[in-house]
């Protein structure tokens, strides 16, 4: 009798073993023969040295199945151990599952332009209104990658600019005081990747969330690095973002050009790199507007009205300070 162990790894244990256990009873029953005992995220079976090796290669299959769907199903695991396709397999223009197992897709044509973007160029600029996807795309492609192995990390950052609240007066220590800025990352994360392994990769470094202040000195090589909130960085500060990217690197840069929080006189980083990197080779620059928006639909009612205001107390503006011809 052969005796073998069988680690379960980027992979939830919890999701693959099934709500109490349903899915390793299924496995134990379609192989009678062998022993089989399930503890964390380690497998270990008994048996014929034959019996074992078919086991060893179908179980690599459900693996499969469970890190690129976040999702194991009785159903699930009959079609794969019987050689079918499932459900899910051929399914069109997905970037990644949910920890629900809905696909995540381009929903709007921006969106898609984004993500061809990201196949074809090392640095990608992402602008446009609140909602319309820019940062949860973007994270997407991230997470695919690292699932795909094309990478070894997640660098996911933005800088710790304040928007009416002061960071000094905020409880906590200094990664208290900085959450809540990068609350939205974490909140995308937790659409992708099950929390449990979340934690895990969080722990190990391999998915990090920084404030940009801490990217000073870094070399980042293998690795999909995000920086969100780029509006709201100064010239300096993206320059010195942008220098960061080593090799085998993907850069996405992402910001809304109409909310940013810098002093006034400040110009925005991005902006600045928008106007200068625009034409080089190797970055595309991919600009979303009012119909990107996948959020509740109010949201798009209030970009508009607001833009609308904006453009009238500029009108106002230009009418009571008009620019005098030099005789």
């Amino acid at each position: 009798m052969t005796e073998k162990h069988i680690v379960l790894e980027d992979i939830d244990p919890v999701i693959f073993y099934g709500v109490n256990n349903v899915n390793m009873q299924m496995i134990k029953a379609l192989y009678p023969k062998l022993r089989i005992v399930a503890r964390g995220n380690i497998v270990k079976v008994m048996g014929d040295e034959e019996e074992l090796a078919a086991f060893d290669e179908n179980m690599s299959k459900l693996q499969r199945h469970c890190l690129k769907y976040n999702q194991l199903t009785e159903e699930d695991i009959l079609h794969i151990l019987r050689g079918e396709k499932t459900k899910k397999d051929g399914e069109q223009g997905v970037i990644v599952y949910s920890v629900q197992g809905k696909p995540i897709t381009a929903r709007s044509e921006n969106q898609q332009r984004l993500v061809e973007a990201y196949n074809k160029n090392d640095m990608i600029f992402a602008t446009g209104p609140a909602g319309s996807g820019k940062t949860y795309t973007s994270i997407a492609l991230a997470v695919r990658a690292l699932k795909n192995k094309e990478i070894r990390k997640i660098i996911l950052s933005r800088p710790a600019v304040e928007a009416g609240e002061k960071l000094g007066f905020l409880p906590g220590d200094m990664k208290d005081k900085i959450d809540p800025y990068l609350q939205p990352l974490y909140d995308a994360l937790e659409d992708m990747i099950p929390s449990l392994k979340l934690q895990e990769m969080m722990q190990q470094n391999i998915i990090q969330i920084a404030p940009l202040a801490f990217m000073r000195g870094r070399t980042l090589n293998d690795a999909v690095v995000i920086l969100d909130e780029a509006q709201n960085t100064t010239t300096a500060q993206i320059k010195m973002f942008l220098t960061r990217m080593g090799m085998n690197t993907k850069m996405i840069i992402t910001g809304d050009m109409t909310q940013i929080d810098l002093p006034h006189g400040v110009k925005s980083g991005l902006r600045d790199a928008s106007e200068i990197l625009r034409g080089v080779e190797g970055i595309s620059f991919i600009e979303m507007n009012k119909k990107d928006i996948v959020r509740h639909k109010l949201v798009t009612r209030i970009v508009e009205a607001y833009d609308r205001v904006d453009k009238e107390r500029k009108a106002e503006w230009d009418r009571k300070h008009p620019i005098l011809e030099p005789k």
